[in-house]
């Protein structure tokens, strides 16, 4: 699997960077979406969220990785290597591969779209299907309220949804995890933006009696402060 990870990374920036017309040109962007640190069931709790692209207006490589540690504890690894064809106005068609390193190692394939909605809604929607077995959906939706020049309010979602039984995660079929909030930043500059995020994070129905069955808290309610930048 790690040898099917690594020809995607090596494949799909070659395919990116194929000419598509003069308009096409290479350009690459990197975005720490989320650097944060809080304080949860008694212990700090840290989140990152990365995402990249390079290639042209019509053919890209993407990348995304996110993750959460408990103190010392990693708690969730993941990272995604996609091909991104732009099929319409704003959106792209997604194609790859996905790996988590925890909970548990398992890798999946990848499908699905991302873009700007109608009403400048940021969404991403794809399929997840686990060479395990299991499969789910993800949702997310997010737009930005410009209150100044500076000042921001983000409300956004997110949702997983299984539809296999995973019990080495403690994941029932249905919607499984919930993630809301607002988040409100500060615009230094345009690339830097410290931030602090209401958030609302927990496990859903049958996945969250499992958690609390295994002795886990299903989440609850946090704040959370820390950076957002792109390069």
């Amino acid at each position: 699997m790690r040898a099917l990870l690594l020809a995607a990374l090596l494949v799909a920036p070659a395919a990116a960077m194929e000419g598509h017309g003069h308009g096409d040109a290479v350009n690459n962007y990197t975005l720490v979406e989320e650097a944060d640190i809080t304080r949860f069931d008694g212990q700090w709790v840290a989140n990152w969220e990365v995402q990249g692209w390079i290639g042209g207006d019509v053919n890209k490589f993407w990348w995304r990785t996110e993750g959460e540690t408990k103190g010392p504890r990693l708690e969730q690894s993941e990272f995604q290597a996609l091909y991104s064809r732009n099929i319409a106005m704003f959106f792209d068609a997604q194609i790859g591969l996905r790996h988590d390193i925890q909970p548990d190692a398992r890798s999946y394939a990848v499908v699905g779209v991302q873009g700007l909605a109608p009403l400048f809604f940021e969404t991403e929607a794809h399929a997840f299907f686990g060479f395990k077995g299991d499969v789910l959906l993800r949702l997310r939706q997010s737009f930005d309220l410009r209150m100044t020049n500076r000042l921001v309010v983000q409300p956004l979602f997110e949702t997983d949804i299984y539809l296999t039984r995973v019990p080495e995660r403690l994941i029932a079929p249905g919607p499984a995890i919930i993630e809301a909030g607002v988040l409100t930043r500060y615009e230094i500059t345009r690339r830097v933006a410290p931030y602090v995020a209401v958030m609302f994070e927990r496990r859903l129905g049958e996945s969250a009696r499992l958690a609390q069955a295994a002795g886990e808290n299903p989440g609850g309610w946090s704040i959370r402060t820390g950076v957002r930048f792109w390069l």
